[in-house]
């Protein structure tokens, strides 16, 4: 039962060329940086990666991105991230645009054990209808694009199918975990953790904190450890590493200053 791994370099040992990985983290929280390092370490490539960003500026798999080693994107922002567009419109990288909800959706049900589910999300749309270019020429043009999906009514209302989404491995961070898999996510960072490690065959977690079993009251337990496979404790300097995005100040008012 206990499922520490020594270091994160022993944990992602097993992942291979052209593996899929589903990916935790919203924008730049929770993002298992530590393990996506490790994967780069590795040296493998070809990867296929469910994410709902592909990193933002020199971390998460930006890194990984950047030195080109994945090949497939499927995910629901592409944002700030120049490269990745670069990639995207120059034909070098495949990017599967979903709704976010529904990426969220096809990664739990995955994760459940269901194949398969109906939505609204995308009817009368190029989501429903196929056209989406998931990847181009690099000339302008659309070298492979989405097929329609199926259409089906219930009670007057049109919901497209969507597929469930399983991987080879998962890529999580948590704020707290046992030795057991047990773990508790932070504010935004439970946004898409969970449903990445559900999604996985092989689920990998970074944890800030280590503790025994039995130290996380079962109530406040967010994903049970039946859907982890390996705990990597991180280094204090690890886990207080979380580089923000976007830093805004305002320029204070000078004193004596009268509002109108």
């Amino acid at each position: 039962m206990d499922k520490v791994v020594a270091t994160a370099d022993e944990a992602v040992a097993d992942v291979r060329d052209g593996a899929a990985l589903a990916v935790g983290g919203f924008g730049l929280s929770g993002v298992p940086d530590v393990l996506i390092a490790a994967v780069y370490d590795l040296g493998v490539s070809g990867l296929s990666v469910v994410s709902n960003n592909c990193g933002a500026m020199d971390s998460g798999l930006a890194v990984l991105l950047s030195a080109g080693r994945i090949s497939r994107v499927t995910g629901s922002y592409i944002g700030g991230n120049k490269e990745f567009a670069r990639q995207y419109l120059g034909g070098e990288l495949e990017v599967e645009m979903i709704p976010q909800g529904t990426l969220a959706e096809r990664l739990r049900a995955g994760g459940c054990g269901i194949p398969a589910f109906y939505t609204p999300a995308g009817v009368g749309t190029q989501v429903a209808e196929g056209g989406l270019p998931w990847r181009y020429d690099g000339q302008g043009g659309v070298l492979l694009a989405s097929p329609p999906k199926e259409v089906r009514e219930f009670d007057g209302t049109e919901y497209i199918l969507e597929h469930g989404i399983r991987t080879d491995f998962a890529l999580v961070r948590a704020a707290k975990g046992d030795r057991h898999g047990n773990l508790v996510f932070n504010k935004s960072s439970r946004n898409f953790n969970p449903l990445a490690a559900m999604a996985g065959k092989v689920t990998i977690a970074e944890v800030e904190e280590l503790v025994e079993p039995g130290e996380i009251d079962p109530d406040e337990v967010h994903l049970p450890g039946i859907f982890v496979q390996r705990v990597v404790a991180l280094t204090p300097e690890q886990a207080a590493c979380k580089k923000i995005e976007r830093r805004t100040i305002s320029v204070p008012e000078a004193r004596g200053t009268v509002r109108s």
